[in-house]
């Protein structure tokens, strides 16, 4: 139990700062749009990544070098430029906050999830490397029990966030309030691609 407690604080650190996943897990539950499907691939992500870096942490520590990390570091700066302009382009258009998401692709939702997850390197610096170097001289059973309550630690996160932005929904559903949050969003994810372009930048230098 302990160890189950450190995880799951140790976890809640890590997975608290604001990042690119977050905002739209929180757009997503805004919008209403699958809002489970996005709460539960991020949640089920972090514990597959959580359990493969606490149990096999020497392994993956030895291939993440810094032109992985350079390459997972550009495809995240494409894939959020994307993100961008598609947010520009529907900036002006009418947003669909009804409960009946039939008309949203489950499988764009899907695959833009997985984007902001698998295309991020912090989350892999999260998960599998930060939770499996602190655990690295753990016993087998204290391992699991870390790895059981960072785990949770993610899904009560994702889903706590993603529900009570479908909550606090209905306070945003006016065109005007949805175009400043569009705008906020667009803002956020601009300062985050010039961050991780200067970071990779300054690691080449």
């Amino acid at each position: 139990m302990e160890y189950a407690l450190l995880g799951f604080f140790t976890g809640l650190s890590l997975i608290l700062a604001i990042g690119a996943q977050n905002i739209f897990v929180i757009e997503q539950g805004l919008k209403k749009q699958h809002v489970f499907l996005v709460c539960f691939i991020c949640s089920v992500s972090d514990l597959i990544l959580i359990f493969f870096g606490i149990f096999l942490f020497h392994f993956f520590n030895q291939y993440f070098n810094p032109i992985v990390e350079f390459i997972f570091n550009l495809l995240l700066v494409v894939f959020l430029i994307h993100f961008i302009f598609s947010k520009i382009k529907t900036h002006y258009k009418e947003v669909n906050f009804q409960s009946n998401v039939s008309t949203v692709s489950r499988l764009n939702i899907f695959l833009k999830t997985l984007g902001f997850t698998y295309l991020n390197p912090h989350v892999y610096s999260d998960t599998v490397f930060i939770l499996g170097n602190f655990s690295k001289n753990y016993l087998l059973n204290q391992k699991f029990s870390f790895a059981i309550g960072a785990s949770l630690a993610s899904f009560l996160f994702f889903f706590i966030l993603g529900y009570l932005s479908n909550y606090l929904s209905k306070y945003a559903n006016d065109k005007k309030i949805w175009q400043v949050i569009n705008i906020l969003i667009i803002v956020f994810m601009s300062f985050l691609v010039l961050f991780i372009l200067k970071e990779m930048i300054i690691k080449l230098l």
